[in-house]
């Protein structure tokens, strides 16, 4: 399900009313940065799945 560019002015009018002009860009940075940490721990946990079972029990 797409988002068209009508719907995010929509989303982007409402974060605005909602949190106003001066906290709208640190909403937007702790969002991202919290994708980041959790796009990050996502990559760490599948890079340890790949690991030989002797590897992880030395590691644990």
């Amino acid at each position: 399900m797409p988002v068209g560019p009508m719907q995010l002015v929509i989303i982007l009018v409402i974060a605005l009313i909602v949190l106003g002009p001066k906290r709208l860009p640190e909403a937007g940075k702790s969002l991202g940065n919290s994708m980041r940490e959790f796009k990050n721990s996502l990559t760490s946990m599948h890079s340890k799945d790949d690991e030989p079972e002797d590897v992880k029990r030395i590691n644990a």
